[in-house]
């Protein structure tokens, strides 16, 4: 009885194999020290809305059975290559096996069955998600525009084209953003103004991104859990729309249904109050004009006299989109806060006297694109 001769495993082989041992003990400390950091970055952030727990459910679902799939496949070559490695001594085929009923029976039902399963979870899934209620409690209009979101509140019976009760110009920043009721469901349309681009509605905690497409109106019902209550939001349009795409940030606030009404009826009261009568006269002082046109300022510099009254001529060209000029002093301060107003349209800003020196003009809604340099002497 003869016995093949032992060979010792060449310095490749065991170079792989330190190799291999490094890579599980390496992997191993990384799971130890940092486990529930490492596995929860597969899944999604924690979802803050109804619909976003169903879409989450849904991920849950596929990526087990995903895992499992993934596992039995991997784990089913590692064993086939250790189990039938080529040995020293093999010089010959093994006995090869061509058909197997039961096999091809299993990896062909199997298969359709997950499909199958799968298919209805994600249409039951959808058709909760899609679901609108006939009586939401706040109906919002969402309108994206290069560069900017708006938000206009509407009645409580107002359709996608009613008048709002008040409008949120300002989508980011103190004051700004679009503010919602926690525990209860909010109506969102979403829309962009005329001879716009695709733009999209993204924020990561609601677990979807709705398109605005031009001349079709997207819309959505949204209940943000009552948990929620007092946290923000970012969100950004998630569609490549230009030159100031990475601007289009904005703010979801979730209030107490008590804070949000209180906050409702201090913009209702706001947006009917009596605005002040302009100065009788016309314009006081030298009048300086500014144009915004393609989200930008058409005057890079402007002049005004010091210590004397004048007043900005602002013309906004950008259709649906809301400008204002505010002047700010070499630190940055606020010194003229105009109101802004959507395009196209003009309004006069009555400036009081303003000491010798230089200033910096922007649009607080895109302070980032829309700047200038005020000489005052």
């Amino acid at each position: 009885m003869s016995t093949r001769p032992r060979t010792r495993p060449s310095s490749g082989s065991i170079i792989a194999g330190l190799i291999g041992i490094a890579a599980l003990v390496a992997l191993g400390v990384l799971l130890v020290l940092n486990g529930p950091q490492v596995v929860r970055s597969f899944f999604p952030p924690d979802p803050v809305s109804e619909q976003g727990r169903q879409i989450n459910d849904l991920y849950t679902i596929v990526f087990v059975i995903a895992a499992v799939i993934f596992f039995l496949v991997e784990g089913l070559i590692v064993w086939s290559v250790i189990r039938y490695r080529r040995r020293p001594g093999d010089d010959e085929l093994p006995p090869q096996t061509h058909g197997h009923n039961l096999a091809e029976i299993v990896w062909t039902v199997v298969p359709t069955i997950i499909v199958m399963f799968l298919f209805f979870i994600s249409w039951q899934t959808l058709n909760t998600v899609e679901a609108n209620t006939p009586q939401p409690d706040l109906r919002v209009r969402v309108v994206a525009g290069q560069f900017q979101w708006t938000f206009d509140y509407l009645p409580a019976d107002g359709a996608a084209d009613a008048k709002p009760v008040f409008s949120q110009s300002i989508a980011s920043g103190e004051g700004g953003g679009l503010y919602l009721p926690a525990g209860e469901t909010s109506h969102l349309y979403l829309t962009v103004p005329p001879g716009d681009v695709i733009h999209a509605f993204y924020v990561p905690q609601f677990l979807f991104k709705r398109d605005v497409v031009p001349g079709k109106l997207n819309e959505f019902d949204l209940k943000l859990d009552a948990a929620a209550a007092g946290q923000t939001f970012r969100g950004q349009c998630a569609e490549l729309c230009g030159t100031g795409h990475r601007i289009m940030i904005f703010e979801v606030h979730a209030l107490a249904p008590a804070d949000f009404q209180a906050w409702y009826d201090g913009k209702v009261a706001e947006a009917s109050a009596t605005p002040p009568p302009p100065p009788s006269g016309g314009p006081q002082g030298p009048v300086i004009n500014v144009t915004a046109q393609g989200v930008k300022f058409l005057e890079s510099s402007i002049q005004a006299p010091a210590d004397a009254p004048f007043t900005i001529h602002f013309d906004n060209k950008d259709v649906g989109t809301p400008h204002d000029v505010d002047i700010l002093d070499a630190s940055g301060q606020k010194v003229e806060d105009g109101k802004d107003f959507p395009g196209p349209g003009v309004r006069d800003y009555p400036v009081d006297g303003l000491p010798a020196g230089t200033y910096k003009f922007d649009c607080s809604i895109h302070p980032t694109l829309m700047f200038g340099t005020l000489t005052v002497q």
